[in-house]
């Protein structure tokens, strides 16, 4: 049977190519949506059957975007892709993945015929009470797929991390969280460890830490 599907990036390359190569593996890609206003349009007026889209999209809306087209469509097959294999480094939480969802890591696939499989396989798992399943290369999901230092870092180590991304100081940092300036910098130096990174006086600690973040999202690094 042959679903009917809509793609949602608003990278303009990674939507062609990607929509082109699902057509190949005769996937019916019913529209293409590179922001809002057009992915909730082509959703009214196509009623496809299965979302493909960019987790990251349009400012990381994907979630709120998704949530609202499957409650008018209960059974509203959800296939995420990501660059990153943490949610927690985007801010977002497995609860707040809609259940049944599929994510797949762009990295991780080097077959299509991986997403085509989840793009199948989302109908039957729409309504399931499972959160969301990662898939893995080989179209399975796997719990431990993606395991990665990443997965020793505890929550608030990973928000810290996303905080001193952004350029925030450890005083700032403290004020956000309610804590002292000392206990950031302890979790700071925390995540240096994790990262491997050795105290080197000709270099910028934060920069650096910075640098591990913007690579695990999948940030272009020029």
């Amino acid at each position: 049977m042959t679903f009917r599907v809509l793609v949602i990036n608003d990278d303009a390359f990674e939507l062609a190519t990607l929509s082109a190569a699902l057509r190949l593996h005769t996937i019916n890609v019913v529209g293409e949506a590179n922001n809002l206003a057009v992915a909730e349009n082509l959703f009214r007026s196509l009623q496809p059957e299965v979302l493909v889209i960019d987790i990251q999209f349009d400012g990381q809306e994907a979630i709120t975007l998704v949530k609202k087209l499957r409650k008018l469509n209960p059974a509203l097959g959800i296939v995420f892709t990501t660059a990153c294999p943490d949610l927690r480094l985007l801010g977002i939480t497995t609860k707040d993945v809609p259940l049944g969802s599929q994510m797949i890591l762009k990295k991780s696939i080097s077959n299509l015929e991986v997403i085509a499989d989840s793009i199948r396989n989302s109908i039957s798992i729409a309504e399931s009470k499972n959160p969301v399943a990662w898939v893995d290369s080989h179209g399975s999901p796997h719990e431990n797929a993606f395991a990665s230092v990443l997965g020793a870092m505890t929550d608030t180590q990973i928000e810290t991390l996303r905080l001193v991304a952004t350029g925030l100081s450890n005083a700032e940092i403290g004020r956000v969280r309610f804590v002292s300036e000392k206990s950031v910098e302890q979790i700071v130096a925390r995540i240096a460890g994790h990262f491997a990174i050795a105290p080197d006086r000709t270099r910028n600690l934060r920069v650096l830490i910075a640098g591990h973040y913007y690579k695990w999202i999948g940030a272009p690094r020029h």
